[in-house]
């Protein structure tokens, strides 16, 4: 340890500031006995708690009075402390997106490496770490069979040799349709960077694309990772599998990092190469407490790493498609199938004069009977799951509404418990009433139709298919999601049923059909980002049919098949959709032309959200704040759901042209936003360029 930095006397100690998960500024200071590095791991007390915390500084003088200023109880080493570059990326994302440094760093790692029961107590022994260490938890990989990789088109090489040939920091857009091949440009360079000893960060949008992109890497990099050189980080992990994942980053013994927008945040010390995989998706966004852009820190960390970062999609996000437009990023396009197939052909149904049987059409019937004939697959999506969106009575027009939500409850079957309804905001469920609450007819009906209700539909057209289920509810229990795509991957599932968990990523060989019902539910919706969501969802889930072969069909029923979005999915236009949505985007002055931010509000009563935004606005206005004169500020209004959970909810959106104005105004006016809070009673979120307004 070193001896003691200037302004403290002899005997007196070292100060040490530490940031914690407390939804106060911080960080706070506290005296050691020994010197502790930045970047290291102490439990602390705070008032009556105990509580894990990161070293950020060693002050020579506390910024309180000395005699209040407590001591740390243990430094845990069981860790190297985070390194300087970790530290970086946990300080600009607390700045960006306004939330005390502490809130950011804890929340970032396992559970067990931030709370002091596991490290103090009878049970405790030396740490997680430690124990894992010892009782070799996770047994070491065994071999993959190596895979043949396959030979690269032009296009594809043409990709790999660009990145590589790139020194230091670029953003790349790979735009590549389905099954262009995008995961072998990723597997290609990443091949590269190991070679040379730097580490790879690899970023998914959902935990169920892993398990097939973990298989490859495994079989294709082997000879350069090693048999344990891989890590897998997500939050379908066991708290010891997410330990042992975060301990081997930052020991620079994983050599390749497979993650969802958590990873972001592992501490990787050699990092030579940032990949984020369907870059477009909307899972990439933290949806509570820090409310990040994994997407974004990657570009910001692979900036301040000075390392390539690769953003791939088949329907690229209009703001990183902005991007390239303006030669910010690299734009690379893969504009045909890798394999000697063809992009799927696409059908429009129009259903206003069709005959429909349980929301399918006569046209799609009769293709899943011919796909059935042929020995191929066939997917049916359909992005509502449950049996039926709304229970309803036709005697006196009752419907199942939630008792905590402005919002209706789903009708759902479970074999051997009997139908229930469940609230999919608040989580709330009953079973179904014998008759109808308000008029005691007993003839309930289900309107509309979930995914367990094409299921039963389709067994009973087709008696003797193989038919399963793809949804949130199917796949509750850890391993089921993985075991059900076995299956489908195997051939032992003749029609698939599928919300979008089953649209992107995955390579179905045996599949040739898709059919898309209820595709008009988001055409008209409020959100401006809604026309982006539809095509890139529609896009990707035709992208999973034809494949391996000729002959794809994508038939998809809507009642408004004039639709400027369904006319360019015929023509697979992404192009043509983005500068189409680009123009209206920059006529009404929306992102990317904009930058936005959005205080939400919580309470027992409407009134006193509102209330409180008001103020809110009122102190923007009236504050003198930086950057206000180019800022935007819209009334507060009500959620589109309302109340959820017994809790109303209330909105107020800022909107500038200039992003640094913007951060500029956020960070003094959210200094007054938590006495305000205090006073209205409310609690309050402020989200920096939110995605669901």
């Amino acid at each position: 340890m070193s001896d003691a930095p200037d302004g403290l006397r002899p005997g007196e100690g070292f100060w040490a500031r530490v940031a914690l998960d407390v939804p106060l500024p911080g960080p706070f200071d506290y005296r050691v006995q020994a010197a502790v590095p930045v970047g290291a791991r102490v439990i602390v007390p705070f008032g009556r708690r105990k509580l894990v915390g990161v070293v950020v500084d060693n002050p020579a003088e506390p910024s309180i009075d000395p005699a209040q200023v407590r001591e740390v109880e243990q430094v845990l080493e069981d860790l190297p402390p985070l390194p300087a570059d970790w530290l970086r990326l946990a300080r600009f994302a607390a700045d960006y997106y306004q939330r005390p440094l502490g809130e950011v760093m804890l929340p970032a790692m396992p559970p067990p490496l931030r709370k002091p029961s596991a490290y103090q107590g009878k049970r405790s022994g030396q740490g997680p770490v430690a124990r894992l260490d010892a009782r070799k938890a996770k047994r070491v990989a065994a071999a993959a069979t190596p895979d043949q990789a396959p030979v690269l088109n032009e296009d594809q090489q043409a990709a790999v040799d660009t990145v590589a040939a790139l020194e230091g920091f670029k953003p790349v857009l790979l735009h590549g349709v389905t099954g262009s091949g995008k995961t072998e440009v990723y597997l290609h360079i990443a091949e590269r960077v190991l070679a040379a000893g730097r580490q790879v960060l690899l970023l998914v949008p959902e935990i169920n694309l892993t398990p097939q992109l973990e298989a490859a890497v495994r079989a294709r990099l082997e000879s350069v990772l090693g048999v344990d050189g891989l890590a897998v980080m997500h939050s379908g992990l066991s708290d010891g599998e997410r330990v042992q994942a975060w301990a081997r980053a930052q020991r620079g013994q994983a050599r390749m990092l497979l993650g969802t927008r958590m990873a972001i945040f592992a501490p990787l010390t050699e990092l030579g190469l940032i990949v984020v995989d369907e870059e477009h998706d909307a899972s990439y966004k933290q949806q509570d407490g820090l409310r990040y852009s994994a997407r974004d820190l990657a570009v910001w960390r692979a900036r301040d790493q000075n390392v390539p970062v690769v953003l791939g999609s088949a329907t690229p996000s209009l703001e990183s498609w902005y991007h390239a437009g303006r030669n910010h990023y690299l734009r690379l396009t893969l504009p045909g199938r890798a394999r000697a197939s063809s992009l799927p052909a696409i059908r429009l149904i129009d259903t206003r004069r069709l005959a429909m049987r349980q929301g399918m059409s006569p046209q799609l019937i009769d293709a899943i009977s011919q796909r059935l004939e042929r020995g191929e697959q066939s997917l049916v999506f359909l992005n509502r799951r449950g049996y039926a969106p709304v229970l309803h009575c036709a005697s006196c027009a009752w419907v199942s509404h939630c008792p905590r939500c402005s919002a209706f409850t789903v009708l759902h079957r479970a074999a051997g418990r009997g139908n229930r309804l469940h609230c999919h905001h608040c989580g709330y469920q009953a079973p179904v009433p014998r008759a109808c609450p308000e008029c005691g007819d007993q003839d309930l009906e289900p309107m509309g139709r979930g995914t367990q209700r094409v299921e039963e539909h389709l067994a009973e057209l087709f008696p003797q298919a193989r038919i399963s289920r793809i949804d949130a509810d199917s796949t509750r229990r850890k391993g089921s999601a993985q075991a059900l795509f076995a299956a489908v991957h195997a051939g032992e599932v003749d029609i698939l049923v599928g919300t979008q968990m089953v649209a992107k990523g995955h390579d179905f060989a045996r599949l040739g059909l898709v059919g898309v019902l209820n595709a008009d539910s988001m055409l008209f919706a409020h959100d401006f980002r809604a026309p982006e969501r539809l095509f890139a969802q529609l896009m990707q889930v035709a992208g999973r049919a034809g494949r391996h072969a000729n002959g794809g069909e994508v038939l998809i029923q809507t009642g408004y098949p004039e639709q400027s979005i369904y006319q360019a999915l015929l023509r697979h236009d992404y192009a043509g959709f983005a500068r189409h949505a680009l123009e209206e985007r920059e006529t009404t002055g929306l992102p990317p032309f904009a930058y936005q931010a959005l205080l939400t509000a919580e309470a027992r009563e409407l009134a006193q959200a509102l209330a409180f935004l008001q103020e809110a606005r009122d102190v923007a206005e009236q504050g003198g704040f930086s950057g206000v004169s180019s800022l935007t500020l819209y009334d507060p209004v009500p959620l589109r759901v309302v109340r959820v959970a017994n809790v109303e909810r209330a909105q107020l959106l800022l909107e500038s042209t200039s992003r640094p104005a913007l951060q500029a105004f956020l960070t003094e006016w959210s200094a007054h936003l938590p006495a305000l809070a205090s006073q209205s009673r409310v609690r309050w979120q402020l989200e920096v360029d939110p995605l669901e307004i």
